[in-house]
């Protein structure tokens, strides 16, 4: 089925999401995934009422307790899989989708994700099977619960004292509105801070450019110390420095390694994702000595690598950061008071965040570059064999596509594991060479 992701189910709805494709995912789950009692969240979208409807009628025909949270954050779904030990969990929303998308976020005990190789792919045959449902005579139960305060406790800890910070917040008329203000205050300048899954503000994928319009328009307008911006779902976040530019997710993970390695002294592996900046290592192991692991790229295999290593913490270029104190989750949330709390003290040093994201990298880097091709394989072979001819890499890693380091440069090119795409990144300390390495890798694939 076309809704069967990587990492996650997801689709338009109507389309590749249906009434009876919902119901049969609940009446299937217990199959790949046994458990007596779901808990399960939903974001604001306009179908997400449904989805949980016939989700849970599934569930429950099985026999199977639900346990609802209502109207949810993604990352909440996974602190309260884990702090209260539930078996598994699902999270209704299409995370940074547009507003005719949803889908569900499926988590087993501790949180740990479940993606395709680790179960959806026996889920997605078992909803297309021939199979028909035969409920039980004694029907699971269906019970609301009330966790915000909990969390809201739990995630106050992590904010410092901001009095002195301006703030802008653009909560993408998505799930963050549920908890942000009860967090910050009203003192920051806020956008798209209501709850509407038509997303009549910007659709809330953070990473478009078109849609950090408003925010750094806000921040700039203010003369503020710093922007956020969520998706749909708060897993995820992008911020904004106090001259209005794009601050390259990844390099907020080295950002927040001053609260881990420094001001909490943790010890433990941090991790990044094949596309991530050489800058991280560059910067925490100057300041901190630490050890920084590449992995691949989704919660699928991000949560989990973090865990098996014992990670302390890690990030992605798409904006997600886990946490070991969050259960080795992604939280936008967390991951905002924590950049709050360090900006804070930094600008009490009269340090900004573009000064500071200048001390973290001084490399040019390409941006994420999009192409649409059939041949992926072929054209990632291609490209790897180019460079491996001229020069042999310092390092070369062959999982999600390829990465091939050099002395003061790098690229990676791999497959997308949700869309049609193969994604080509670089990174150079020469503005020219970065220039050269992009047009070189265009001319190939384009051949």
């Amino acid at each position: 089925m076309k809704a069967f992701k990587a990492y996650d189910i997801r689709g338009v709805w109507g389309t590749d999401l249906n009434e009876a494709t919902a119901y049969r995912i609940g009446y299937f789950l217990p199959d790949i995934l046994p458990a007596t009692t779901y808990l399960v969240g939903r974001d604001m979208r306009i179908s997400s009422d449904t989805v949980f409807m016939n989700l849970a009628n599934g569930l429950r025909d099985r026999g199977v307790n639900v346990e609802s949270v209502g109207l949810s954050t993604t990352p909440m779904i996974y602190w309260a899989t884990a702090r209260y030990g539930y078996e598994a969990s699902v999270m209704i929303t299409a995370s940074h989708n547009p507003s005719n998308h949803n889908g569900m976020k499926i988590s087993a005990k501790d949180a740990k994700p479940v993606g395709y190789e680790t179960g959806l792919n026996k889920l997605e045959k078992l909803v297309e099977s021939d199979i028909k449902p035969q409920p039980v005579e004694k029907p699971g139960t269906l019970s609301e619960i009330n966790l915000y305060a909990e969390y809201i406790e739990f995630q106050r800890q992590f904010l410092g004292d901001i009095r002195d910070l301006r703030v802008a917040v653009d909560c993408s008329n998505g799930a963050s509105n549920i908890f942000i203000k009860k967090l910050l205050g009203d003192t920051p300048y806020y956008i798209n801070d209501t709850l509407d899954g038509r997303f009549p503000g910007h659709e809330p994928n953070p990473l478009d450019a078109e849609n950090q319009k408003q925010i750094k328009e806000l921040v700039q307008k203010n003369r503020c110390d710093i922007g956020l911006l969520f998706d749909g779902d708060a897993d995820r976040i992008t911020f904004i420095d106090e001259r209005g530019q794009f601050i390259s997710p990844d390099l907020i993970i080295a950002f927040l390694g001053n609260y881990f390695l420094g001001e909490k002294k943790q010890k433990g592996i941090v991790l990044q994702d094949i596309r991530s900046s050489r800058a991280i290592q560059e910067y925490l192991g100057k300041l901190y000595n630490a050890k920084v692991e590449t992995w691949r790229v989704g919660r699928a295999y991000a949560a989990l690598k973090l865990r098996e290593l014992n990670g302390c913490f890690g990030g992605e270029l798409a904006g997600h950061y886990y946490f070991r104190d969050f259960y080795y989750s992604d939280s936008g949330i967390m991951a905002a008071l924590l950049v709050l709390r360090l900006l804070a003290h930094f600008k009490t040093e009269r340090k900004t965040m573009s000064m500071i994201i200048k001390e973290i990298s001084g490399y040019h880097n390409s941006g994420e570059i999009n192409f649409t091709i059939e041949k992926k394989q072929e054209a990632m072979d291609a490209v790897r064999d180019h460079f491996m001819k001229i020069e042999k890499p310092e390092r070369f890693l062959d999982f999600d596509g390829y990465r091939l380091d050099y002395h003061d440069w790098w690229l990676s090119i791999r497959p997308s594991n949700t869309e049609p795409y193969l994604r080509f990144l670089a990174e150079a300390k020469d503005e020219n060479k970065l220039k050269e390495i992009v047009d070189t890798v265009t001319k190939i694939i384009k051949s």
